[in-house]
């Protein structure tokens, strides 16, 4: 029965046999019945009663607890609805585009990976691709929740699978993963129009969506015009027995759909909203990375954040996600990086570095085990208060000596070292003119000394500032420094 319209009690597809809700919040059972009905809810040795409003909607919440199950969970109107499988843990939103999307089937060691994938205790839930011109109250579901074993691990995201095994073995509580992906899709379109449009910084979102929209209106024109030439040259070839024309190619995509500003956040993120969570895992920014956008990426990335954390209504919950990996012919990835790595700004944040886990001609690199675990190393810190080094060197100051500049970092962990013990490369500086030349780098302590004999006043610093750089500055942890530049 549609949840939309009913004549007794329904859930949204999020709430189904198997899932996991979060623990030590109250859980939030939600859904549809005829009008005025009386609806009761079940779970853990609690309940709560409450009658469905004049447009049939009706929500309650019951007490907190523990990790654990399985638990029955039950809810009654003039129907019953129970499920017996229903974990206490920690549940993860996982969201983005195709490398989050992408499968554990398609990662480097997949069939080991799959075949020693037993977890009952991981769950997963795939959201369905849809978009929505106004935020929705129920997602449509693409794969219901079902715990993570050899049928089921191959179709789960890669980096969401490495993630929750992770923070499972790590916590030995039950973990949830929503996976809500889409690949080849922008952040505006993840975002609420609410949050797009009270920003007027973020309005070249809504010039580079009418300039995509008017050039397919050209290209259409142009087509059409092309399409009765071709058909009058082919009814004369046809008549003189002539071979026909090939026909003019059709306009790519019409734009709209994953593209449209928060069609995705109204279809794909909005209705999970009443759900609670521990917070959320992304990888995004490719589509970002284009001349138009890129300028801007730093703002509207924020303000997702920000707008994901208002409608969750559960404060400033962590955010976790992954900075742009190495990969060459694209020039504007590492304006996008830069713009992830001003992000850290934000409360309760984290960023996992793969500058050095790339695949230079892939934008789909297979290691997706190393993504996942320093997502879980971020999780680890930033929301278990885990006493663990989970970033690697991230740019703090730099201080102009003479001839030289002194760069300091945050995370340096342990100490700093060169991958494979080689001199330091990736580093940039440039005077006043700003035209940068590569540098020499040596570690002084806790920082590295950069400097060139063509520069004799330096003024700015960079690294690791290339589509595909050759970069190797780590700290001894084993994790690599995030690309920056001091200044814009």
């Amino acid at each position: 029965m549609s949840f939309y319209a009913c004549a007794e009690v329904a859930l949204p597809g999020i709430l189904a046999e198997h899932m996991v809700v979060q623990r030590n919040l109250p859980v939030h059972i939600w859904g549809k019945a005829a009008p005025k009905e009386a609806v009761s809810v079940a779970f853990r040795g609690a309940s709560q009663s409450t009658a469905a409003d004049a447009l049939g909607r009706w929500s309650v919440f019951l007490p907190p607890g523990e990790a654990g199950g399985p638990f029955d969970l039950t809810i009654k109107g003039a129907n019953t609805i129970e499920f017996k499988d229903v974990l206490v843990g920690d549940v993860w939103i996982a969201s983005g585009q195709s490398n989050m999307e992408f499968q554990l089937r398609q990662a480097a060691d997949a069939a080991n990976d799959i075949a020693a994938a037993k977890y009952p205790n991981i769950r997963f839930l795939k959201v369905a691709r849809t978009v929505a011109d106004y935020p929705l109250d129920n997602a449509s579901v693409m794969r219901s929740w079902a715990d993570i074993n050899q049928e089921t691990a191959p179709l789960a995201s890669a980096v969401g699978y490495f993630f929750a095994r992770n923070l499972h073995q790590k916590l030995n509580v039950p973990v949830g993963v929503i996976d809500s992906t889409w690949g080849g899709t922008p952040a505006d379109a993840w975002t609420s129009l609410h949050a797009i449009g009270e920003d007027p910084a973020l309005m070249p979102v809504f010039a580079e969506w009418a300039r995509a929209t008017d050039s397919y209106s050209t290209m259409q024109a142009t087509y059409e015009m092309r399409l009765q030439d071709w058909t009058r040259t082919a009814e004369k070839a046809k008549a003189e027995g002539k071979p026909e024309p090939p026909k003019p190619p059709v306009p790519g995509t019409r734009p709209g759909g994953q593209f449209t500003p928060a069609g995705l956040y109204n279809a794909m993120i909005a209705p999970l909203t009443p759900f609670a969570i521990r917070g959320a895992i992304w990888y995004q920014g490719e589509t970002n990375a284009t001349p138009t956008r890129a300028p801007i990426y730093a703002r509207l990335f924020q303000t997702m954040i920000r707008d994901w954390r208002r409608a969750w209504g559960q404060g400033d919950f962590p955010f976790l996600f992954v900075q742009l990996a190495n990969f060459q012919a694209n020039p504007s990835w590492p304006e996008v990086r830069e713009a992830q790595r001003q992000t850290l700004s934000l409360a309760n944040t984290g960023m996992a570095v793969t500058i050095d886990i790339g695949n230079p001609t892939n934008i789909h690199p297979t290691n997706k085990l190393d993504v996942g675990l320093r997502l879980a190393l971020a999780a680890r810190a930033i929301a278990y208060g885990e006493k663990v080094e989970y970033s690697g060197p991230a740019f703090r100051q730099v201080v102009t000596e003479g001839s030289s500049m002194r760069v300091w970092f945050d995370h340096g962990g342990n100490g700093l070292m060169s991958k494979g013990g080689t001199a330091l490369k990736g580093f940039e500086i440039a005077g006043a003119d700003r035209k940068y030349v590569a540098a020499e780098a040596r570690f002084d302590g806790s920082s590295v000394v950069v400097s060139s004999a063509s520069v004799a006043a330096p003024v700015y610093v960079r690294y690791g500032w290339a589509d595909n750089p050759e970069c190797n500055l780590f700290n001894v942890d084993g994790l690599p420094a995030s690309p920056f530049r001091s200044a814009e």
